[in-house]
């Protein structure tokens, strides 16, 4: 099966790669103190790195110039809910309890739901799943092969985790726009193992509450939608409660920011300006061994161009800011 090069081939891993060298969306670092290791996870496919399904691929770097890898995490489960072939977007992994657990996004475009196409894209079955391994190189096995952790009928994608100041798990998600048009940002509580959700979910905040002019003229016979995507959840210095997320400006990929006024989840979530434009986004935020916070995000959005950009970031007490961005 044709691969876009060798340095994303799942059946050569290389050592000494460049980001530059590796095609990766929705980029997610775990920097692992306890070897000294960053763990980089992204999408794998058939078509771009020579595997059999869809999956989550990790690379690993002891210095955040030159990585190894890829090597195969998880793969799409024949027989389950989602398809093997339809996708995997948006891993993370999340240490929790002694476990680590990936939060990935997967598809059934076969399952057709209720409601025309939005602009081109068809509603069908889509939802936010959890998977756990002992070890952050893998394999992870489904906890529930049979459902994503909210109705597929609902167009989930990309669920993080959040633990709450009373050390209550969550997941962070984003309910698609081309089921709700005004794409929302939402939260559910999980059971204290993860495994499926304790309760209903509560909505956060609107893709259309972004600070940006949201205006631009539409091509005849468009609606206006509003994209959410990426959430991510950090705590500053100074005890805010920041997300990063990303949207559109006027047909561009954003990475933008918002900040909890109450300092919990429940906010309510006050929009700050953008972090980075140039369609860039889907980012999240590590920080180094040396205590450094870095911003890694894709850039340009399309596929098989897309690369890693890392941008050092300073944490204000309030909230973060760009400081550079590195070679």
């Amino acid at each position: 099966m044709p691969v876009y090069n060798l340095a994303c081939d799942v059946n050569n891993p290389q050592k000494g790669l460049q980001l530059s060298d590796i095609p990766a969306h929705d980029p997610f670092v775990f920097a692992d103190k306890d070897n000294g290791v960053y763990y980089l996870y992204t999408g794998g496919s058939p078509k771009l790195h020579g595997m059999k399904g869809y999956g989550v691929l990790m690379y690993k770097s002891r210095n955040l110039t030159e990585w190894e890898g890829p090597y195969i995490v998880f793969t799409v489960p024949e027989g389950c809910w989602a398809h093997p072939q339809h996708g995997a977007w948006a891993p993370e992994v999340h240490a929790y309890k002694g476990r680590f657990y990936l939060f990935v996004t997967l598809h059934n475009n076969d399952r057709q739901l209720d409601g025309e196409p939005i602009q081109g894209y068809s509603k069908h079955w889509r939802g936010s799943v959890i998977a756990v391994s002992d070890v952050l190189e893998g394999p992870f096995q489904l906890l529930n092969e049979e459902s994503p952790v909210l109705p597929e009928t609902m167009m989930t994608l990309d669920g993080t985790l959040y633990v709450d100041e009373d050390e209550i798990p969550w997941m962070v998600y984003c309910h698609e726009w081309i089921q709700t048009i005004d794409g929302t940002i939402e939260a559910v509580r999980l059971k204290d193992d993860l495994s499926e959700a304790a309760g209903e979910p509560i909505h956060l905040f609107n893709g259309s509450e972004a600070l940006w002019d949201n205006e631009e003229a539409l091509p005849v016979g468009d609606i206006r939608v509003y994209v959410t995507d990426g959430c991510q959840l950090y705590r500053t210095s100074g005890g805010q409660l920041i997300m990063l997320w990303s949207s559109y400006q006027a047909g561009s990929y954003v990475q933008t920011i918002a900040r909890s006024i109450t300092g919990n989840l429940q906010g309510p979530w006050e929009q700050l300006p953008p972090l980075v434009k140039e369609d860039s986004g889907h980012g999240m935020m590590f920080q180094t061994f040396e205590g450094i916070w870095m911003l890694i995000l894709h850039q340009p959005f399309q596929m098989p161009k897309s690369r890693c950009k890392v941008f050092e970031m300073e944490d204000t007490g309030d909230s973060f800011k760009v400081v550079r961005q590195l070679d």
